[in-house]
């Protein structure tokens, strides 16, 4: 489920600055394109609200530059629960992060990967 929610996500032409809000947007109508079934705004634990579940897979979506830091900690409390297999991070700048968290494959989405260019 995870590399075909990815390749999904791959197909997304975003537009140079979009809002967080465009962002979801163009994620669930590529979700709804490709034929999965998802929930926006999923509970998947106390506390715990990730942007769009799809199957197992969690996607979490970032404006701008995220804090590495308050990232992780964030994906580490989605990474505990059991819904959840993997988790995919979409953001406009790029971030390091770990392969992994809390055992579950992190994989990092760039906007500017889907632009075919790499910014700083």
């Amino acid at each position: 489920m995870r590399e075909a929610v990815w390749e999904a996500l791959l197909a997304m032409r975003p537009p140079f600055a979009p809002y967080e809000i465009d962002i979801h947007r163009m994620v669930r109508e590529r979700l709804l394109e490709a034929g999965f079934s998802f929930t926006h705004e999923a509970v998947i634990g106390k506390g715990c609200r990730i942007d769009f579940l799809v199957g197992d897979v969690g996607i979490e979506i970032k404006k701008g530059k995220p804090d590495t830091g308050l990232i992780q900690a964030q994906l580490l409390r989605y990474a505990a629960c059991k819904s959840i297999s993997a988790l995919i991070v979409i953001s406009q700048r790029y971030v390091k992060l770990p392969e992994t968290l809390g055992g579950k494959p992190v994989d990092v989405l760039t906007l500017p990967q889907l632009w075919g260019v790499a910014l700083p």
